[in-house]
């Protein structure tokens, strides 16, 4: 497996979890990195990573197939 590679980034932990549901569904391997304070709950994202190999079908899902 190669490095993890960044597709999505938001500050709604609901919206990375789409994101990874859609993608585990199309056979891509996900991961979710929570980047936010963990006392404030305010201060940074929340990324979505997928393995290099798959993140340019894994960006082509993002963009044509979901919608918020």
């Amino acid at each position: 497996m190669g490095k993890w590679h960044k597709v999505f980034v938001t500050d709604a932990p609901i919206r990375a979890e789409i994101v990874k549901g859609v993608l585990e569904e199309k056979g891509i391997a996900a991961v979710i990195l929570n980047k936010k304070d963990p006392v404030y709950k305010i201060h940074g994202n929340i990324e979505v990573m997928v393995v290099r190999e798959d993140a340019v079908r894994a960006l082509n899902i993002i963009d044509h197939e979901i919608s918020f």
